[in-house]
């Protein structure tokens, strides 16, 4: 089977014609999925111009397939104005400390409207969980999307900065953009989002002691223009470390929905994320039950395959409620679509449907 070594050393001839650079070692080769024998990717582009797209696009079928691949997919994305300065940077020459003018000091650009500010009417929810793998993220990603549904400006900050992956999960293939200096978040399915995974290369791991978590947490608060927005999702790392203890200081305000599996361990493990917002006053607004059971398509049967009542009894203990069950599965998403996401359900599925209801619940409770 092919892997990502072989394909990118296969492209790595292919040249952007603006910046006279292999297009693998300027990072414009993005989203590289290889299922069997087939490859899907994006190739960012510097310009539209179609003469190189069409060159592009038969050198790249043509050295994937001589790797053994029946099927390529291509996506072309015009190049952000964040990855241009990106490009632009790394080809500067190196200057001199002579070369910089004395006194200078980085201004900090304004942002229309602080989030965290005194006159900001923003409503937080972080979306905790006691242990990792509970689908938290996933939660995270449908719930923000069925508020926007709702009509809700809805925004994400993905705070876990270590294990990141909301980008991925929504099919994000561009870059924040820097505007005036200002980052502005990506939108997609009318969320914007900001993540660590916007800032790192080649999906390379983070390796920070907890002072840099906070001070990356915060940039994403203060150095983000967020514009018009009523909802602010923070997708939290599991358990409660450094991070979750700098949102309970940052937004004391804010709002909780705790994620777990019906498992018995896993909402007792739960409970401790849930005691964390009861001890630093965050109102824990449900909690989010998820892969409650599998459910057959062709006859309709519920196989309880990590047991019952788990979120159930996390909300007895919480003096929360059960916002949902959220069954076991995947969205039936195909890569070939335009609004390709790996994790976001559609309106009109039954999951889809669940999220909505939690999400109508929510505005309820929040806007009461």
């Amino acid at each position: 089977m092919i892997n990502k070594e072989q394909l990118l050393e296969a492209l790595k001839p292919l040249q952007e014609p603006r910046y006279n650079q292999s297009v693998v070692e300027l990072n414009l080769v993005r989203d590289i999925l290889i299922k069997e024998e087939s490859v899907s990717l994006s190739l960012i582009v510097a310009t539209e111009d179609e003469a190189y797209k069409e060159t592009a696009k038969n050198f790249i079928r043509e050295a994937i397939e001589q790797l053994g691949a029946d099927q390529v997919h291509i996506r072309f994305r015009l190049m952000t104005d964040y990855e241009r300065n990106q490009i632009e940077e790394l080809n500067k020459p190196t200057s001199t400390a002579s070369d910089k003018p004395k006194d200078s000091k980085p201004v900090q650009p304004p942002i229309d409207q602080p989030i965290l500010g005194e006159a900001s009417k923003v409503q937080f929810i972080a979306v905790a969980s006691g242990k990792g793998g509970v689908g938290k993220s996933t939660v995270t990603v449908n719930l923000a999307v069925a508020l926007a549904r709702q009509g809700k400006k809805v925004g994400i900050i993905d705070a876990d900065i270590y294990g990141f992956s909301i980008p991925d999960m929504m099919g994000i293939e561009e870059q924040p953009k820097l505007v005036d200096n200002v980052i502005m978040p990506v939108e997609k399915f009318g969320v914007k989002v900001i993540s660590m995974g916007f800032f790192v290369q080649d999906n390379a791991p983070v390796i920070w002691r907890g002072p840099m978590l906070g001070k990356m947490l915060r940039n994403f608060f203060n150095e983000v223009n967020w514009g018009d927005v009523e909802y602010i999702l923070l997708d939290l790392p599991p358990g409660t470390g450094d991070v979750a203890l700098d949102v309970h200081q940052l937004i004391p305000q804010s709002k909780e929905v705790i994620v777990t599996t019906p498992h018995a361990t896993a909402a007792f493990v739960a409970a401790r994320a849930g005691a964390m917002a009861i001890q630093t006053n965050h109102e824990v607004l449900g909690i989010v039950e998820n892969m409650s059971y599998y459910e057959c398509k062709d006859c309709g049967s519920k196989d309880y395959v990590f047991g019952k009542g788990g979120g159930a009894r996390l909300a007895d203990d919480l003096h929360s409620e059960l916002l949902a069950q959220i069954p076991l599965g995947a969205p039936d998403n195909h890569i070939s679509e335009i609004d390709y996401s790996p994790s976001v359900y559609k309106q009109d599925s039954k999951t889809g449907q669940i999220y909505l209801d939690v999400a109508a619940n929510i505005i309820a409770k929040l806007e009461k």
